[in-house]
Protein backbone atom coordinates (compact mmCIF):
# COMPACT_ATOMS: atom_id res chain seq x y z
CA UNK A 1 0.00 0.00 0.00
CA UNK A 2 1.21 3.48 -1.25
CA UNK A 3 -0.53 5.37 1.83
CA UNK A 4 3.02 7.42 2.71
CA UNK A 5 3.02 11.15 2.65
CA UNK A 6 6.83 10.67 1.42
CA UNK A 7 4.43 9.03 -2.07
CA UNK A 8 3.70 12.36 -3.28
CA UNK A 9 7.76 13.16 -3.29
CA UNK A 10 9.41 13.54 -6.60
CA UNK A 11 12.98 11.35 -5.95
CA UNK A 12 13.18 9.88 -9.31
CA UNK A 13 16.12 11.71 -10.47
CA UNK A 14 17.75 11.45 -6.89
CA UNK A 15 17.77 8.30 -7.46
CA UNK A 16 19.09 8.33 -10.59
CA UNK A 17 22.49 10.04 -9.21
CA UNK A 18 22.16 7.72 -6.56
CA UNK A 19 23.10 4.85 -9.15
CA UNK A 20 25.66 7.13 -10.63
CA UNK A 21 27.05 7.47 -7.00
CA UNK A 22 26.91 3.69 -6.03
CA UNK A 23 28.13 2.32 -9.87
CA UNK A 24 31.45 4.50 -8.74
CA UNK A 25 31.94 3.79 -5.45
CA UNK A 26 31.41 7.74 -4.66
CA UNK A 27 30.77 7.58 -0.75
CA UNK A 28 30.64 12.04 -0.60
CA UNK A 29 27.11 13.40 1.10
CA UNK A 30 25.68 15.77 -1.79
CA UNK A 31 23.38 18.39 -0.38
CA UNK A 32 20.12 18.64 -1.93
CA UNK A 33 16.29 18.33 -1.84
CA UNK A 34 14.04 15.64 0.41
CA UNK A 35 14.71 13.47 -2.67
CA UNK A 36 18.70 14.18 -2.68
CA UNK A 37 18.45 12.54 0.90
CA UNK A 38 17.31 9.51 -0.27
CA UNK A 39 19.92 9.35 -3.21
CA UNK A 40 22.59 10.24 0.16
CA UNK A 41 21.00 7.51 2.30
CA UNK A 42 21.56 5.10 -0.29
CA UNK A 43 25.04 5.84 -0.81
CA UNK A 44 26.04 5.47 2.54
CA UNK A 45 24.20 2.41 3.18
CA UNK A 46 25.15 0.41 0.27
CA UNK A 47 28.48 -1.09 0.84
CA UNK A 48 27.07 -2.05 4.61
CA UNK A 49 24.11 -3.36 3.00
CA UNK A 50 25.55 -5.10 0.60
CA UNK A 51 28.12 -6.93 2.87
CA UNK A 52 25.62 -7.76 5.48
CA UNK A 53 23.54 -9.32 2.96
CA UNK A 54 25.85 -10.97 1.47
CA UNK A 55 26.67 -12.68 5.05
CA UNK A 56 23.22 -13.49 5.83
CA UNK A 57 22.89 -15.30 2.22
CA UNK A 58 23.65 -18.60 3.65
CA UNK A 59 22.13 -18.15 6.99
CA UNK A 60 19.52 -20.74 7.99
CA UNK A 61 16.32 -19.44 9.87
CA UNK A 62 15.87 -19.81 13.44
CA UNK A 63 12.73 -18.87 14.76
CA UNK A 64 10.78 -18.98 18.29
CA UNK A 65 10.65 -22.99 18.30
CA UNK A 66 14.23 -23.35 17.99
CA UNK A 67 14.12 -22.67 21.93
CA UNK A 68 12.00 -22.81 24.99
CA UNK A 69 12.21 -21.81 28.11
CA UNK A 70 10.89 -24.20 30.82
CA UNK A 71 9.47 -20.57 32.81
CA UNK A 72 7.22 -20.25 29.97
CA UNK A 73 3.44 -20.87 30.27
CA UNK A 74 3.01 -21.26 26.52
CA UNK A 75 3.20 -23.48 23.72
CA UNK A 76 6.25 -24.56 21.29
CA UNK A 77 4.89 -21.70 19.07
CA UNK A 78 4.41 -19.36 21.48
CA UNK A 79 7.53 -16.10 22.14
CA UNK A 80 8.45 -15.84 25.15
CA UNK A 81 9.94 -13.10 27.31
CA UNK A 82 10.36 -11.76 30.60
CA UNK A 83 10.38 -8.45 32.27
CA UNK A 84 13.69 -6.63 32.09
CA UNK A 85 14.14 -4.87 35.29
CA UNK A 86 12.61 -7.95 37.34
CA UNK A 87 14.99 -9.21 39.91
CA UNK A 88 15.03 -12.51 42.74
CA UNK A 89 14.48 -10.83 45.92
CA UNK A 90 17.45 -11.10 48.49
CA UNK A 91 14.76 -11.54 51.27
CA UNK A 92 12.83 -14.46 49.80
CA UNK A 93 15.09 -15.76 47.24
CA UNK A 94 11.80 -17.86 46.03
CA UNK A 95 9.31 -15.57 45.81
CA UNK A 96 8.02 -13.06 43.14
CA UNK A 97 10.65 -11.10 41.81
CA UNK A 98 11.02 -7.75 42.57
CA UNK A 99 11.24 -4.55 40.27
CA UNK A 100 14.77 -2.85 40.08
CA UNK A 101 13.88 0.14 37.33
CA UNK A 102 16.58 0.68 34.57
CA UNK A 103 18.75 -2.35 35.91
CA UNK A 104 18.05 -5.66 33.52
CA UNK A 105 18.40 -9.44 34.95
CA UNK A 106 21.33 -11.00 33.26
CA UNK A 107 19.34 -14.65 33.91
CA UNK A 108 16.37 -13.42 32.08
CA UNK A 109 15.68 -15.90 28.83
CA UNK A 110 16.27 -13.76 25.92
CA UNK A 111 16.54 -16.47 23.17
CA UNK A 112 13.17 -15.50 21.28
CA UNK A 113 13.95 -11.98 21.68
CA UNK A 114 17.61 -12.36 20.10
CA UNK A 115 15.51 -14.85 17.11
CA UNK A 116 13.20 -11.73 16.75
CA UNK A 117 15.45 -8.98 15.98
CA UNK A 118 18.09 -11.89 14.05
CA UNK A 119 15.04 -12.14 11.90
CA UNK A 120 14.24 -8.60 11.63
CA UNK A 121 17.65 -7.68 10.80
CA UNK A 122 18.28 -10.53 8.13
CA UNK A 123 15.26 -9.98 6.20
CA UNK A 124 15.37 -5.58 6.44
CA UNK A 125 19.04 -6.23 4.97
CA UNK A 126 18.66 -8.92 2.06
CA UNK A 127 15.43 -6.73 1.35
CA UNK A 128 17.96 -3.80 1.28
CA UNK A 129 20.12 -4.71 -1.23
CA UNK A 130 17.58 -6.36 -2.95
CA UNK A 131 16.54 -2.74 -3.50
CA UNK A 132 19.64 -1.23 -4.21
CA UNK A 133 21.25 -4.26 -7.14
CA UNK A 134 17.52 -6.10 -8.33
CA UNK A 135 19.48 -9.31 -7.49
CA UNK A 136 16.72 -12.26 -7.08
CA UNK A 137 19.13 -14.02 -4.81
CA UNK A 138 18.42 -11.52 -1.89
CA UNK A 139 14.63 -11.45 -1.93
CA UNK A 140 14.74 -15.46 -2.36
CA UNK A 141 16.53 -15.77 0.97
CA UNK A 142 14.19 -13.22 2.40
CA UNK A 143 10.91 -15.06 1.47
CA UNK A 144 13.10 -18.33 2.75
CA UNK A 145 12.93 -16.31 6.36
CA UNK A 146 9.23 -14.84 6.10
CA UNK A 147 8.41 -18.40 5.20
CA UNK A 148 9.80 -19.94 8.01
CA UNK A 149 8.12 -17.22 11.22
CA UNK A 150 4.92 -17.08 9.47
CA UNK A 151 4.14 -19.81 7.06
CA UNK A 152 5.83 -23.11 7.94
CA UNK A 153 3.44 -25.08 9.97
CA UNK A 154 6.06 -26.62 12.02
CA UNK A 155 8.21 -23.11 12.41
CA UNK A 156 5.93 -20.46 12.76
CA UNK A 157 5.49 -18.10 15.39
CA UNK A 158 1.78 -17.91 16.87
CA UNK A 159 0.14 -14.33 16.31
CA UNK A 160 0.09 -12.99 19.64
CA UNK A 161 1.85 -12.05 22.65
CA UNK A 162 0.64 -13.35 25.90
CA UNK A 163 3.61 -14.89 27.39
CA UNK A 164 5.59 -11.35 27.15
CA UNK A 165 7.61 -10.16 29.91
CA UNK A 166 6.18 -12.88 32.08
CA UNK A 167 8.02 -12.00 36.34
CA UNK A 168 8.10 -15.20 37.84
CA UNK A 169 5.80 -15.43 40.71
CA UNK A 170 3.55 -12.75 39.81
CA UNK A 171 2.49 -13.43 36.02
CA UNK A 172 2.56 -15.66 33.17
CA UNK A 173 2.98 -12.20 30.56
CA UNK A 174 2.09 -8.81 30.44
CA UNK A 175 0.32 -6.20 28.07
CA UNK A 176 3.79 -4.48 28.02
CA UNK A 177 5.21 -7.37 26.61
CA UNK A 178 3.78 -6.18 23.24
CA UNK A 179 6.57 -3.70 22.59
CA UNK A 180 8.86 -6.66 22.06
CA UNK A 181 7.58 -6.94 18.47
CA UNK A 182 8.82 -3.71 17.69
CA UNK A 183 11.60 -5.38 15.79
CA UNK A 184 9.04 -6.54 13.33
CA UNK A 185 8.20 -3.46 11.95
CA UNK A 186 10.80 -4.26 9.28
CA UNK A 187 10.21 -6.93 8.62
CA UNK A 188 6.58 -5.94 8.01
CA UNK A 189 7.61 -3.07 5.26
CA UNK A 190 10.35 -5.60 3.94
CA UNK A 191 7.44 -7.74 2.87
CA UNK A 192 5.80 -4.78 1.07
CA UNK A 193 8.30 -4.31 -0.94
CA UNK A 194 8.53 -7.62 -2.20
CA UNK A 195 4.92 -8.28 -2.68
CA UNK A 196 5.50 -5.03 -4.58
CA UNK A 197 7.66 -6.20 -6.92
CA UNK A 198 6.22 -9.84 -7.54
CA UNK A 199 9.02 -11.48 -5.62
CA UNK A 200 6.10 -12.41 -2.94
CA UNK A 201 2.76 -13.64 -4.21
CA UNK A 202 0.19 -16.14 -4.14
CA UNK A 203 -0.29 -18.30 -1.35
CA UNK A 204 2.56 -17.45 0.39
CA UNK A 205 1.48 -13.46 0.16
CA UNK A 206 -1.70 -14.54 1.70
CA UNK A 207 -0.68 -16.38 4.37
CA UNK A 208 2.07 -13.91 5.71
CA UNK A 209 -0.53 -10.98 5.32
CA UNK A 210 -3.21 -13.55 7.08
CA UNK A 211 -0.88 -13.72 9.72
CA UNK A 212 -0.22 -10.15 10.25
CA UNK A 213 -4.25 -9.69 10.20
CA UNK A 214 -4.48 -11.92 12.96
CA UNK A 215 -1.62 -10.02 14.76
CA UNK A 216 -3.05 -6.86 14.67
CA UNK A 217 -6.38 -7.87 15.35
CA UNK A 218 -5.19 -9.45 18.75
CA UNK A 219 -3.45 -5.79 18.99
CA UNK A 220 -6.31 -3.97 18.96
CA UNK A 221 -9.05 -6.16 20.86
CA UNK A 222 -6.93 -8.24 23.28
CA UNK A 223 -6.83 -6.44 26.50
CA UNK A 224 -3.04 -6.91 26.54
CA UNK A 225 -3.33 -4.78 23.09
CA UNK A 226 -5.81 -2.48 24.55
CA UNK A 227 -3.97 -1.67 27.16
CA UNK A 228 -0.38 -1.17 26.00
CA UNK A 229 -1.90 1.26 23.47
CA UNK A 230 -3.14 3.39 26.18
CA UNK A 231 0.36 3.54 28.19
CA UNK A 232 1.10 7.20 28.87
CA UNK A 233 4.74 6.84 27.53
CA UNK A 234 7.36 5.00 24.46
CA UNK A 235 5.01 1.67 25.16
CA UNK A 236 1.94 3.42 24.27
CA UNK A 237 4.10 5.21 20.98
CA UNK A 238 5.92 1.85 19.89
CA UNK A 239 2.03 -0.10 19.84
CA UNK A 240 1.40 2.54 17.32
CA UNK A 241 4.39 1.95 15.43
CA UNK A 242 3.91 -1.48 15.37
CA UNK A 243 0.18 -1.31 14.80
CA UNK A 244 0.81 1.18 11.86
CA UNK A 245 3.11 -0.85 9.84
CA UNK A 246 1.03 -3.85 10.17
CA UNK A 247 -2.03 -2.00 8.80
CA UNK A 248 0.05 0.09 6.16
CA UNK A 249 0.75 -3.87 4.92
CA UNK A 250 -2.62 -5.09 4.76
CA UNK A 251 -3.84 -1.39 2.95
CA UNK A 252 -6.30 -1.11 7.10
CA UNK A 253 -6.82 2.73 6.52
CA UNK A 254 -9.31 2.33 9.71
CA UNK A 255 -6.38 1.67 11.94
CA UNK A 256 -4.32 4.15 10.27
CA UNK A 257 -6.57 7.07 11.10
CA UNK A 258 -6.96 6.20 14.75
CA UNK A 259 -3.22 5.63 14.80
CA UNK A 260 -3.40 9.45 13.57
CA UNK A 261 -5.30 10.51 16.16
CA UNK A 262 -3.49 8.64 19.25
CA UNK A 263 -0.32 11.11 17.23
CA UNK A 264 -2.36 14.14 17.29
CA UNK A 265 -4.31 14.00 20.65
CA UNK A 266 -2.28 11.78 22.81
CA UNK A 267 1.84 11.76 22.23
CA UNK A 268 1.97 15.62 21.02
CA UNK A 269 -1.10 16.46 22.72
CA UNK A 270 -0.76 14.73 26.28
CA UNK A 271 2.86 13.38 26.65
CA UNK A 272 5.06 15.79 24.48
CA UNK A 273 6.10 18.99 26.54
CA UNK A 274 6.08 22.32 25.17
CA UNK A 275 10.26 22.20 24.40
CA UNK A 276 9.76 18.78 22.63
CA UNK A 277 10.67 16.34 25.49
CA UNK A 278 8.71 13.76 26.79
CA UNK A 279 8.58 14.03 30.54
CA UNK A 280 7.45 10.17 30.83
CA UNK A 281 10.61 9.15 29.84
CA UNK A 282 12.48 12.34 31.56
CA UNK A 283 11.63 10.41 34.51
CA UNK A 284 13.64 7.36 34.20
CA UNK A 285 16.60 6.08 35.31
CA UNK A 286 18.08 6.08 31.72
CA UNK A 287 16.58 9.26 30.47
CA UNK A 288 18.71 9.64 27.52
CA UNK A 289 18.44 6.22 25.99
CA UNK A 290 14.68 6.53 26.19
CA UNK A 291 14.46 9.82 24.83
CA UNK A 292 16.25 8.77 21.86
CA UNK A 293 13.83 5.32 21.73
CA UNK A 294 10.69 7.73 22.02
CA UNK A 295 12.04 9.82 19.43
CA UNK A 296 12.63 6.65 17.50
CA UNK A 297 9.60 5.57 17.25
CA UNK A 298 7.53 8.87 17.27
CA UNK A 299 9.10 9.50 13.72
CA UNK A 300 8.32 5.92 12.62
CA UNK A 301 4.76 6.50 13.58
CA UNK A 302 5.00 10.03 11.89
CA UNK A 303 6.63 8.01 8.59
CA UNK A 304 4.39 5.58 8.19
CA UNK A 305 1.02 6.63 9.12
CA UNK A 306 1.02 10.40 7.66
CA UNK A 307 -0.49 11.39 3.96
CA UNK A 308 -0.98 14.23 1.75
CA UNK A 309 -3.94 15.41 3.78
CA UNK A 310 -2.61 14.83 7.05
CA UNK A 311 1.01 15.11 8.05
CA UNK A 312 2.02 13.79 10.96
CA UNK A 313 5.63 15.13 10.66
CA UNK A 314 4.49 18.66 9.96
CA UNK A 315 1.54 18.88 12.52
CA UNK A 316 1.50 21.11 15.31
CA UNK A 317 -0.11 21.48 18.39
CA UNK A 318 -1.82 25.29 19.55
CA UNK A 319 2.00 25.79 21.37
CA UNK A 320 3.53 24.54 18.60
CA UNK A 321 4.45 21.01 19.84
CA UNK A 322 4.68 18.07 17.28
CA UNK A 323 8.06 16.76 15.34
CA UNK A 324 9.61 19.56 14.76
CA UNK A 325 10.58 20.68 17.68
CA UNK A 326 10.93 17.10 19.12
CA UNK A 327 13.84 16.83 17.04
CA UNK A 328 15.09 20.01 17.76
CA UNK A 329 14.95 19.25 21.41
CA UNK A 330 16.95 16.49 21.15
CA UNK A 331 19.72 16.86 18.12
CA UNK A 332 21.89 19.32 20.75
CA UNK A 333 22.62 15.75 22.81
CA UNK A 334 22.80 13.72 19.64
CA UNK A 335 25.74 16.02 18.55
CA UNK A 336 27.12 16.54 22.41
CA UNK A 337 26.00 14.07 24.70
CA UNK A 338 28.26 16.28 27.25
CA UNK A 339 25.13 18.94 27.38
CA UNK A 340 22.48 16.59 28.28
CA UNK A 341 21.14 18.39 31.84
CA UNK A 342 20.18 15.29 33.27
CA UNK A 343 22.18 12.82 35.44
CA UNK A 344 23.82 10.61 32.84
CA UNK A 345 22.07 6.49 32.45
CA UNK A 346 22.37 3.88 35.15
CA UNK A 347 23.70 1.84 32.50
CA UNK A 348 24.45 1.74 28.61
CA UNK A 349 25.35 5.48 28.61
CA UNK A 350 28.57 4.97 26.57
CA UNK A 351 26.39 3.02 24.33
CA UNK A 352 24.41 5.83 22.76
CA UNK A 353 23.91 7.37 20.43
CA UNK A 354 23.61 5.38 17.26
CA UNK A 355 22.50 5.79 14.01
CA UNK A 356 18.95 6.81 14.43
CA UNK A 357 16.46 6.37 11.87
CA UNK A 358 14.41 9.28 13.53
CA UNK A 359 17.27 11.36 11.91
CA UNK A 360 17.46 10.38 8.23
CA UNK A 361 13.71 10.78 8.17
CA UNK A 362 13.33 13.80 9.78
CA UNK A 363 16.05 14.92 7.16
CA UNK A 364 13.93 14.46 4.65
CA UNK A 365 10.76 15.16 5.95
CA UNK A 366 12.21 18.75 7.04
CA UNK A 367 14.18 19.26 4.10
CA UNK A 368 17.30 19.65 6.59
CA UNK A 369 20.42 17.78 4.87
CA UNK A 370 22.14 18.64 8.56
CA UNK A 371 20.35 15.77 10.04
CA UNK A 372 21.94 13.57 7.83
CA UNK A 373 24.85 14.35 8.52
CA UNK A 374 24.51 14.28 12.25
CA UNK A 375 23.25 10.67 11.41
CA UNK A 376 25.80 8.87 9.10
CA UNK A 377 28.79 9.03 11.55
CA UNK A 378 27.19 6.59 14.65
CA UNK A 379 27.51 3.27 14.80
CA UNK A 380 24.26 1.69 12.36
CA UNK A 381 25.20 -2.42 13.84
CA UNK A 382 25.31 -2.01 17.53
CA UNK A 383 26.48 -5.22 19.27
CA UNK A 384 25.24 -4.51 22.74
CA UNK A 385 22.06 -6.41 23.44
CA UNK A 386 19.80 -3.38 25.15
CA UNK A 387 20.81 -0.88 22.51
CA UNK A 388 19.97 -3.58 19.59
CA UNK A 389 16.86 -4.53 21.22
CA UNK A 390 15.97 -0.60 21.85
CA UNK A 391 17.15 0.20 18.27
CA UNK A 392 13.98 -1.74 16.12
CA UNK A 393 14.92 0.08 12.66
CA UNK A 394 18.52 -0.11 11.56
CA UNK A 395 17.28 0.92 7.42
CA UNK A 396 16.14 3.08 6.81
CA UNK A 397 16.46 3.42 3.58
CA UNK A 398 12.48 0.64 3.30
CA UNK A 399 10.88 3.51 3.85
CA UNK A 400 12.55 6.31 2.29
CA UNK A 401 11.66 4.45 -1.04
CA UNK A 402 8.23 3.47 -2.17
CA UNK A 403 6.94 -0.23 -2.29
CA UNK A 404 7.61 -0.90 -6.03
CA UNK A 405 9.70 2.03 -6.84
CA UNK A 406 12.38 1.61 -8.97
CA UNK A 407 15.98 2.36 -7.66
CA UNK A 408 17.31 2.18 -10.96
CA UNK A 409 14.44 3.73 -13.44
Amino acid sequence: MLSQLSRIRSVTSSLLVAGALLATGCTQLPTGSAGGITTQVASVEHSRIERKADAYLQAAPRTVTATRSERSAGGRHDFYSEGDYWWPNPEDPDGPYIRRDGLTNPDNFIAHREALMRFSDITASLTSAYLLSGDDRYAEAAIDHLRAWFVDPDTHMAPHLLYAQAIKGRNTGRSIGVIDTIHLTQVARSAQHLIARGQLTGEEQRAIEHWFSRYLTWLVEHPFGIKERQHPNNHGVTWAMQAAAFADLLGDEATLASIRNDFRDNFVGNMMAENGSFPAELERTKAYGYSLFVLDAMAMVAEIASTPEQDLWHYRADNGRGMKRAIEFMAPYIRNKRQWPLEPDVLYWDEWPVRHPSLALAARAFEEPDYLTLWSPFEPDPQEYEVRRNLPVRHPLLWLLEPGEPLFP
